[in-house]
């Protein structure tokens, strides 16, 4: 853990739920899959956000998925991640950003906590192949989000946003 405002929030207790649900949800045994978190700040994500998507500006989390699980029609199921040869599944890291998740958390009305734990699931399921650049997909990713999440008691994050 890089910054530390990450700490009062306990993140890797967040992260431990968030995942495992995530996992679970989508069928997968926790304990054989792998995965990092970089809790950062903004002026870190911005630097990542530049060298890799030649965007310079802070975002609220990324992801670097180990394998390329993306379905190649639209709206398609990713494909399934195989183990390695000693049983495990390596999915990849993410970086989320303190400053960024504070700000959208308080602007939205939500508690950051419901926040990042959405954001971490949303990384989780990019780890997985799943996408929103593309509308079926994106609809896809928010049902399996909004499904998981109320798994969790946190409410829809897209009601208030009209579905998008």
């Amino acid at each position: 853990m890089k910054s530390p405002q990450w700490a009062e929030l306990d993140l890797d207790a967040l992260a431990e739920t968030a995942g495992r649900m995530t996992l679970d949800y989508l069928g997968f045994d926790a304990d054989i899959v792998s995965l990092a978190i970089l809790a950062t700040d903004d002026a870190e994500i911005a630097e990542l956000n530049a060298e890799f998507r030649e965007k310079p500006v802070p975002t609220n989390v990324l992801s670097w998925p180990a394998n390329d699980l993306a379905p190649t029609t639209a709206g398609g199921q990713p494909e399934l991640p195989q183990p390695d040869v000693f049983g495990d599944i390596e999915l990849g890291d993410i970086a989320i950003s303190f400053d960024t998740c504070s700000r959208e958390a308080n602007a939205a009305g939500k508690r950051m906590s419901d926040h990042v734990t959405h954001l971490i699931v949303h990384g989780v399921l990019h780890l997985l192949g799943y996408d929103h650049i593309r509308d079926p997909d994106a609809t896809l990713m928010q049902a399996r989000e909004v499904a998981i999440l109320a798994k969790l008691g946190i409410d829809d994050p897209y009601w208030d946003m009209g579905g998008a």
